[in-house]
């Protein structure tokens, strides 16, 4: 069975992970999230594009995103608080999909796997506050990691 590295031994109890005795290695994670736009918003979006009354939607979501990775730790209260040397959101529209792919890098102790799916997230929720003017019909949906690299065991493709 796989234990919780959160919790106390008995299961009660939450806490931060001790990793001081852990090796610095170099941490990458790569988390996507995907926004689902109706079609008449996707048609408005690109015919103007991807320009409302509160700005460039995609520039702005992007922004968001890398905020989010650094207030990651303060958003969720037993992840460490990183220096990340690294970090890119991007953006593609495909249908009535906006794919969101948020990559994090750093040298650490602990991974970014966190990070990279908060700055997904946020992104994802940026672009529905930018776009709730023409319809509060969007899903934000699939928010996954897609891989990591560093650490105990790698997953996926970062």
């Amino acid at each position: 069975m796989v234990s919780l590295t959160h919790v106390d031994e008995t299961g009660q109890r939450p806490h931060m992970v001790e990793i001081g005795d852990k090796s610095v290695t170099r941490r990458e994670a790569h988390a996507r999230a995907t926004l689902r736009f109706p079609p008449e918003v996707a048609q408005t979006l690109a015919e103007s594009g991807y320009m409302t009354s509160k700005g460039a939607v995609l520039t702005v979501a992007q922004l968001a995103g890398i905020m989010g990775t650094k207030a990651t730790a303060q958003l969720i209260p037993l992840c460490h608080p990183l220096s990340l040397t690294g970090c890119k959101v991007e953006i593609a529209i495909e249908g009535c999909d906006a794919l969101i792919d948020c990559r994090v890098k750093c040298e650490g102790k602990t991974g970014v796997e966190m990070e990279a799916l908060t700055g997904a997230t946020v992104a994802a929720l940026t672009l529905y506050d930018m776009c709730k003017a023409l319809s509060h019909d969007m899903v934000i949906q699939d928010v996954r990691l897609m891989g990591k690299t560093g650490g105990k065991r790698d997953f996926g493709t970062p």
